[in-house]
């Protein structure tokens, strides 16, 4: 019997990670949305920390050849979750205002 490669089996996890997140986000309903986004700001806002810890890390520690990788990383962390958090904001927002009442005319 024939082992299978690890790639391809990494790429069908991948592959059947994207279609159960795509049925499990939009199978959400409305009045969970806020809470739901509430949790991903707070995951968002830990790996916020923790890229300013690799970045600061690589910063002050000896400058190695690779060095620049852990502060590009970490930089990289930093910007994509700032986004995530910024965007989950403009959309909880945005989500909250379809329940406010319209002002009489």
């Amino acid at each position: 019997m024939e082992a299978v490669d690890p790639t391809i089996f990494r790429l069908a996890i991948f592959v059947l990670a994207i279609f159960v997140g795509y049925y499990v986000v939009w199978s959400v309903t409305p009045a969970l949305h806020t809470p739901l986004m509430s949790v991903t700001n707070a995951i968002s806002s830990v790996i916020i920390v923790g890229g300013l810890i690799a970045a600061a890390a690589a910063a002050g520690a000896a400058e190695g050849p690779n060095a620049w990788i852990a502060k590009a990383a970490g930089v990289a962390a930093v910007t994509m979750a700032s986004v995530n958090i910024f965007g989950g904001f403009l959309v909880t927002r945005r989500m909250l205002a379809m329940y406010r009442r319209k002002p009489k005319a």
